[in-house]
């Protein structure tokens, strides 16, 4: 995650929008706290979208995972986040 993160900040990458370095940063904060903590939706009320990829243009996660977040397990709400990074990484690889 570190080695992801840091590519990310590079100087040579694309640079994100501010609400997709914040997206960014709450992945972080997740993906390192305690196993057992409850982890956050990743829904900031920008609630469209994008055909071409499928994702919510706020919160970068498909329909699927934005529909099944309550039911899922804390591992299960990390994976999805560690998803979002992933998919934030991708667009600055574009």
């Amino acid at each position: 995650m570190r080695a992801m993160l840091k590519t990310l900040f590079s100087s040579n990458q694309p640079p994100l929008s501010a609400v997709e370095l914040r997206l960014l940063k709450q992945a972080e904060r997740v993906l390192q706290s305690e196993v057992d903590e409850l982890p956050s939706s990743p829904c900031i009320s920008v609630c469209r979208m994008t055909e071409e990829t499928g994702l919510c243009e706020g919160c970068f996660r498909t329909l699927d995972e934005i529909t099944g977040w309550g039911h899922r397990a804390p591992q299960a709400k990390r994976d999805v986040w560690r998803l979002i990074a992933l998919r934030l990484q991708a667009r600055t690889q574009a």
